[in-house]
């Protein structure tokens, strides 16, 4: 009997169920590693549900003022921010809601599902221990698989605690259903993206960038569509994000627009285990570019070596924030007319009585808490370098320990100041482009306002490089931890009525919101001095300890 070449190279069910061997093992040491970064992921998604169901019954109590919000939401400028704005003609509170601030809920499922998929796959295979682990009993899907299973589940936990907090604040049970199945669509679409993006790049930065660049050129796709008129264009059509959106939750309540992200959740999923097949452990399908055969003269010195490990970071956050920057700019006008109408609530957030002074001060804080995330981001990548032994590298050259990390916190804290300067004029030219009647005076002061924030940025910058320096292993988390504080006290401090001592801790708090108030030079001294004993410290420490300290 013959056998064809088909059947006699067809892999047999045994060796099929063989890709997936050893699933449930990975799984459950997934879980374990991350059960604390997991848990305040779906806490925080959740957490973020439930407080938007509700505060927007807290900003807007009346029909009045809820009508006033939602004319912000009805404008053009609006529906670029936030979304097609189904129902805002008609608004009610799960409107609102639905309308104003799903968004950003399925944009934080969507990172979640990037960073959580990328950091099982790709970065595993980029430190080694992924192919140590496939020296064992383990399959060839099995670590994709596993990755894949986990980040599934957390969005179905974190799509049921959102649909429970709207459903707390007596929204209707289909349209709250619908937010919730968004936010887990979205999940499941940009966690199949990101195990795609594992198979094409060969490092985990360059993978999440991958995947992180879709969700970027989704937002801004959304962004076209959803301004030109109201529930979008064709254009919005072609944005992942705006799928989940077109639902129109409480106003139409339709289902079949969330085919479109499952499905090609299923296709990109079936096209990276495809794809996985096709490399070895640890390669990538897009070839890595060779260096050049002589390197630069520039990277001879500890200058250079840190621009040219730092500056990508900061040419990403530079062209996002300055691009928010020209998008909250645009806001102006809008701000201007709604001035008299907004709830009272919501003008605690803006300081000062003159509307338009306090958005822009509002808006350099807001933006500088940003450039302060880029700044954790940045030491963080250093914290990176040591644990991947290129620090080590580095410093078996006549290089010394306070030259290495001196020369990278010097092209940090420039790099940063100069994004501070971007953003200030960015809004600077917005606000000009957008207000019909003396723009002009405005751009100093925001391009001021901007610069101001640079001493709690560098506060920030100096608490971190300090526990880089003695204790490095909590040294981000507490960076994460203080933008996020700074996050919450920037935008809601006012309405929260926390103790002093509390509110106290929040480095952006001390400065004076200029150009609403003056500018008050003590604060500048004492968060300059922090700043600068942070970095002190940092360097005392880095210098005593040993590299990769854990």
């Amino acid at each position: 009997m013959t056998l064809s070449a088909s059947t006699q190279y067809a892999p047999s069910p045994a060796a099929r169920q063989a890709t997936l061997s050893g699933t449930g093992t990975l799984l459950r040491f997934m879980i374990r590693r991350d059960r604390i970064r997991t848990t305040a992921w779906v806490l925080g998604i959740g957490l973020m549900g439930f407080y938007f169901a509700h505060a927007v019954q807290v900003v807007a109590e009346s029909q009045q003022e809820l009508l006033s919000l939602s004319a912000m939401y009805a404008d053009p400028v609006g529906r670029m921010m936030v979304g097609p704005g189904f129902g805002m003609e008609e608004p009610t509170h799960e409107r609102f809601y639905s309308g104003g601030y799903a968004l950003f809920i399925y944009i934080l499922a969507a990172l979640f599902s990037i960073f959580t998929v990328v950091r099982h796959t790709r970065a595993e295979e980029q430190a080694g221990r992924a192919e140590l682990v496939r020296a064992n009993v383990v399959g060839r899907h099995a670590t994709l698989t596993a990755a894949l299973v986990l980040t599934a589940a957390v969005n179905v936990v974190a799509a049921a605690l959102i649909f429970a907090g709207a459903a707390s604040a007596e929204y209707s049970l289909a349209g709250s259903a619908l937010v919730a199945c968004g936010s887990l669509a979205v999940g499941l679409l940009f966690a199949a993206a990101a195990a795609l993006s594992a198979q094409l790049s060969e490092s985990s930065r360059g993978a999440s960038a991958l995947a992180g660049a879709l969700l970027g050129l989704a937002y801004v796709i959304r962004m076209g569509g959803d301004m030109a008129e109201v529930g979008g264009n064709a254009l919005s059509w072609f944005s992942p994000l705006a799928w989940a959106q077109q639902t129109a939750p409480y106003v139409q309540d339709r289902w079949w627009p969330l085919i479109l992200p499952v499905g090609f959740a299923l296709v990109l999923t079936a096209l990276a285990f495809w794809l996985s097949t096709k490399r070895d452990v640890a390669a990538s399908l897009i070839p890595v570019l060779l260096g050049r055969s002589r390197a630069r003269p520039s990277l001879g010195s500890p200058t250079g070596l840190a621009a040219h490990t730092l500056r990508g970071g900061l040419r990403g956050w530079g062209i996002a924030l300055v691009l928010s920057a020209l998008m909250f700019g645009a806001f102006a006008q809008t701000m201007v007319e709604a001035a008299d109408t907004l709830p009272e609530e919501l003008s605690q957030i803006f300081a000062g009585e003159d509307m338009m002074l306090g958005y822009l001060a509002y808006m350099a804080l807001f933006m500088a808490v940003f450039v302060g995330a880029a700044g954790v981001s940045g030491l963080q990548q250093l914290r990176g370098e040591e644990a991947r032994g290129r620090a080590e590298y580095a410093l078996s050259a006549p290089m010394s320990r306070l030259g290495w990390l001196g020369a990278h916190l010097v092209v940090l804290v420039v790099g940063l100041v100069l994004i501070l300067a971007a953003v200030g004029v960015g809004m600077g030219l917005s606000a000009m482009a957008s207000l019909e009647e003396g723009g002009g005076r405005y751009f100093g002061a925001l391009f001021l306002a901007a610069l101001l924030q640079a001493p709690a940025v560098f506060a920030v910058v100096g608490i971190v490089t300090a526990l880089l320096g003695w204790i490095p292993r909590i040294a981000a988390p507490v960076g994460w931890v203080l933008i996020g504080f700074a996050g919450v006290m920037a935008t809601f401090g006012g309405l929260l009525e926390l103790p002093e001592a509390l509110t106290d801790l929040n480095p952006y708090g001390h400065l004076s919101e200029y150009p609403v108030e003056e500018i008050a030079w003590t604060p500048v001294v004492v968060l300059c001095g922090i700043g600068a004993l942070g970095v002190a410290l940092g360097l005392l420490g880095w210098n005593r300890r040993e590299v990769n300290r854990v």
